[in-house]
């Protein structure tokens, strides 16, 4: 059984409420008393009532991220640094996913309003008008991460995708002089996905090219959706001189159907990606790639939740974009 602060004020010989105060560490307890609580406390194994002081401070000292999926080699960077600051704060994280899914989103989010967190990083890869309203109703401090939807209400924290896309576009036209640039695009209900296809054809546009419609063929953010939408593009009567994958994932399915068809990348067709996940170290040549820093991320929405949390009062509503460069490999 337990050993209860009732215990210890006893051995003690003082009040509940000095042990208390000791084990919290106030300034205002002797010196000499704080020591000997400390040291009793440490003999009987004590550890604190986490529901009891929950009660009493009303608040958990928990904070939680929701992600879209936790596997992968993307959201662990994320998860990094929003633990970093949280360490920081003295608070723990707790992680869950919502596998992509509204209804598990909203279960989720009312599950965690109930005194369980002080606050939640939702991440999402695109906020529908059902989302808006239930976050716009949510009385617990939030802070989204998506790249380009908004809920005026709601802090957000997203990549620049449309400037990354543009730089990578623009880079492969002006630097490396590529004009048939075919685009692999991520799923289309993802908004990072869709605002790097308008970054893509935005450049395209501003240099004068104009796009062809079966070079911009749909993937899935998967190495199986790079392979497939890659087979499409080399079985055209016109092929594209470089792909632009919109992950590193759907690259890599790339460089396999490229090495399979007895290819060579760059002289027979170039491959550049985004994400700049550690894959696209591995891969020969080394990946050209946008890189996405995907702990700042995480850091940014953690600054922004404890912001909220200390100052909720005068908090006033942020929503911070998060710029991306370009890894030079030699795959372009």
């Amino acid at each position: 059984m337990s050993v209860t602060i009732k215990e210890i004020a006893d051995r003690a010989h003082v009040s509940i409420a000095t042990v208390s105060r000791a084990l919290n560490n106030n300034q205002n307890v002797k010196k000499s008393t704080k020591e000997l609580i400390q040291k009793l406390a440490k003999e009987l194994n004590y550890t604190p009532n986490f529901v009891a002081r929950t009660l009493v401070k009303k608040k958990t000292n928990v904070i939680s991220i929701i992600l879209p999926e936790v596997g992968g080699e993307f959201f662990p960077e994320i998860i990094k640094g929003v633990d970093q600051i949280a360490y920081r704060n003295n608070y723990h994280l707790v992680v869950a996913s919502s596998h992509s899914e509204r209804n598990t989103v909203e279960s989720i989010l009312n599950f965690m309003a109930q005194s369980l967190v002080d606050g939640v990083i939702l991440m999402v890869p695109s906020i529908s008008n059902q989302l808006k309203e239930i976050l716009a109703t949510k009385k617990f401090p939030i802070v989204v991460i998506n790249g380009y939807n908004k809920v005026e209400s709601v802090d957000s924290v997203g990549i620049d995708n449309f400037q990354g896309a543009y730089s990578m576009t623009d880079y492969l036209i002006n630097k490396k002089g590529y004009k048939d640039i075919a685009f692999i695009r991520g799923p289309s209900i993802n908004s990072d996905a869709e605002q790097r296809k308008l970054g893509y054809l935005a450049a395209l546009k501003d240099n004068d090219i104009e796009y062809q419609d079966d070079w911009i063929i749909n993937g899935d953010f998967t190495i199986k959706g790079g392979e497939l939408a890659c087979s499409r593009l080399l079985s055209l009567i016109k092929k594209p001189k470089a792909i632009f994958a919109a992950n590193d994932m759907m690259a890599a399915g790339c460089y396999k159907v490229i090495s399979s068809l007895g290819l060579k990348i760059p002289e027979d067709v170039a491959v550049v990606g985004f994400d700049h996940i550690s894959l696209s170290e591995f891969l020969t040549p080394k990946l050209t790639t946008v890189h996405v820093p995907t702990d700042e991320i995480g850091r940014t929405a953690a600054k922004l939740l404890f912001k909220i949390l200390n100052d909720d009062e005068n908090h006033e509503v942020q929503h911070r974009k998060i710029t991306t460069g370009i890894i030079i490999g030699e795959s372009c």
